[in-house]
């Protein structure tokens, strides 16, 4: 992203739009693969307490209930992100390796491995995130720049 000064305005903001749009995908798997993750733990957690497994389709809005950090402080937008999507498509092709529809079945190793895998996954798709956020905040911060020290037109900004 070097030659941003030498792109006009609306290349900057298309560059921007394209990049969110990215974010918003690699955000959206990653709160799924953190949900499966969580499901795995509270299978792990049960076990331990020598609770009966969950259904988890009845019990999911109570497990996730729980979760816990902040989130981002980005406002929100409208997330569209196709079941075809690569990383969607990884995640489900992973949840199928190590056996994530039938956790109630798997051993205690097997539960471990898909929690790291799927822990690995979700690093992965947090880094990207961040990736993606640096260059969007580049781009906002030039077009900020652009708009402060009037090398663009606020109007336009209206227009599009």
């Amino acid at each position: 992203m070097s030659d941003v000064p030498s792109m006009d305005v609306s290349a900057i903001r298309a560059e921007r739009a394209r990049l969110q749009s990215a974010e918003d995908a690699v955000s959206y798997v990653r709160r799924l693969a953190q949900g499966r993750i969580d499901i795995a733990r509270d299978e792990q957690r049960r076990r331990v307490e020598h609770e009966a497994s969950v259904n988890v389709e009845r019990d999911l809005a109570g497990l996730f209930g729980k979760e816990h950090g902040g989130g981002s402080t980005r406002p929100p937008r409208e997330t569209s992100v196709p079941v075809d999507h690569e990383l969607v498509r990884e995640l489900d092709s992973l949840c199928e390796e190590v056996g994530f529809g039938s956790l109630a079945t798997l051993d205690d190793a097997s539960i471990d491995d898909a929690i790291a895998r799927l822990s690995d996954f979700e690093s992965r798709c947090s880094a990207e995130r961040r990736r993606l956020f640096d260059q969007i905040d580049a781009l906002t911060k030039e077009l900020v720049s652009r708009y402060r020290d009037g090398g663009a037109n606020v109007d336009a900004l209206l227009e599009g």
